[in-house]
């Protein structure tokens, strides 16, 4: 195989997934659980945590911070699958350093 030719694949490749790095990062995922909403961004940043008002009332700390955890655990579960889907769709499965 021409190296040139499989340098500028390699390099189309790059710039591929830089872009797709751009666009996940800047993605929101929402996990949620019982009244409890998380929001990430796909850099795995807590952009806003909603609590049901009727949570609040109650007596229950430890299950709202159960709640909290379960629902950043879904969004990061979420972000992480959208970016290996995507990520995979690009490399054909090959992990590819630095992203």
């Amino acid at each position: 195989m021409d190296m040139k030719a499989l340098m500028k694949q390699a390099n189309a490749m790059q710039k591929q997934l830089k872009k797709i790095e751009e666009e996940l990062d800047a993605t929101q995922y929402e996990g949620s659980n019982n009244g409890v909403k998380v929001v990430i961004n796909g850099k795995n940043e807590v952009q806003s945590v909603e609590i049901d008002p009727d949570l609040l009332e109650k007596d229950n700390q430890e299950m709202l911070q159960d709640l909290i955890l379960i629902s950043v655990n879904d969004a990061v579960k979420k972000a992480a699958d959208d970016r290996a889907q995507k990520m995979g769709a690009v490399t054909g499965g090959i992990s590819v350093p630095g992203f």
